[in-house]
C-alpha cells in the first residue's frame, strides 16, 4: 500500500492556516501549502475535519409537545395523501402521454419504414437498370475494341500497302527517268542519224546530178564523134 504523505494533522493545519489567510481551501491549495501530498485526499481530509466540526457542534433539539406532533402527524398524514394523488395524476399523464408518444413513434417509425422500402425498391430497380446499362456499356465498349483492332489491323495493312505502292511508285519513276532519259538519248541519236542521212541524201542527189551532167556530156562528144565520122566518111560501128 502506498505510503501516506502527509498526515491528517498537517492536512488540518494547513487549511486552517489557509481560511486565517482568507484563501479559499482547495486540493491544490493544501497540496501546495504542505509541499507535496495527492489533491484530492488532501481536500477529503479536509472535508472530513469539517464535517466532524459540524457533528460536534449540534445540540440536542427539545422534542415536540404532544398536540404539536398529533397535528403535525395529521398534516403529514393529508400532506402524504395529496402528495400519493398528484403522484398518480401525474403518473397516469405521463403514461398516457408516453403510449400517446409511442403511438406516435410508432406511426412514426412505420411510415418511415414504408418510405425506406418504397425507396429500397425503387433504389433496387435503379441499381439493376445501371447493371443493365453497365452491361450494354460493356458490350458495346467490347465492340468498339474489336472494331479498333480490326481498324488498326486494316491501318496497318493499308500502311504495309502504302510503303509497298511508295515504293513502286518511286521504282515507276526511276523506271520513267530512265526511259526519258533513253528517249532523250533516242531522239538525238535518231536526230543525228537524220541529219546524217540528211547529208547522204544531199550527196546522193549531188552524186546522181553529176552523173547526169557526165552522161550528158558522154552523150554529147559521142554525138560530136558520130557527126565528125560521118563526116570523115567512117561508119559508126554498132554499139
Amino acid at each position: 500500500m502506498r505510503p501516506t504523505e502527509v498526515t491528517d494533522a498537517e492536512v488540518v493545519q494547513a487549511g486552517e492556516a489557509l481560511i486565517a489567510a482568507n484563501r479559499n481551501v482547495t486540493g491544490f491549495a493544501l497540496r501546495k501549502a504542505l509541499g507535496g501530498g495527492s489533491a484530492p485526499r488532501l481536500r477529503q481530509v479536509w472535508d472530513d475535519h469539517l464535517n466532524s466540526q459540524s457533528l460536534s457542534k449540534v445540540e440536542p433539539v427539545a422534542e415536540l409537545p404532544n398536540e404539536v406532533a398529533s397535528e403535525l402527524r395529521e398534516l403529514t398524514d393529508g400532506l402524504v395523501q395529496r402528495l400519493q394523488n398528484m403522484a398518480v395524476g401525474l403518473n397516469d399523464k405521463a403514461v398516457k402521454a408516453s403510449e400517446k408518444r409511442v403511438s406516435e413513434l410508432v406511426k412514426s417509425v412505420g411510415a418511415q419504414r414504408a418510405q425506406a422500402e418504397r425507396e429500397l425498391a425503387d433504389a433496387s430497380t435503379a441499381v439493376d437498370e445501371l447493371e443493365s446499362q453497365l452491361g450494354a456499356a460493356a458490350q458495346e465498349k467490347a465492340q468498339l475494341l474489336a472494331k479498333l483492332d480490326a481498324s488498326n489491323t486494316t491501318i496497318q495493312q493499308q500502311a504495309v500497302e502504302l510503303a509497298q505502292l511508295t515504293e513502286r511508285l518511286a521504282a515507276a519513276e526511276r523506271a520513267t527517268n530512265t526511259a526519258q532519259e533513253r528517249l532523250v538519248a533516242a531522239e538525238t541519236g535518231a536526230r543525228v542519224a537524220a541529219e546524217q542521212v540528211a547529208k547522204e541524201a544531199e550527196k546522193t542527189v549531188k552524186a546522181r546530178e553529176d552523173a547526169a551532167r557526165a552522161a550528158g556530156q558522154v552523150d554529147s562528144l559521142e554525138r560530136q564523134v558520130k557527126e565528125l565520122m560521118t563526116k570523115v566518111g567512117v561508119v559508126p560501128a554498132a554499139r
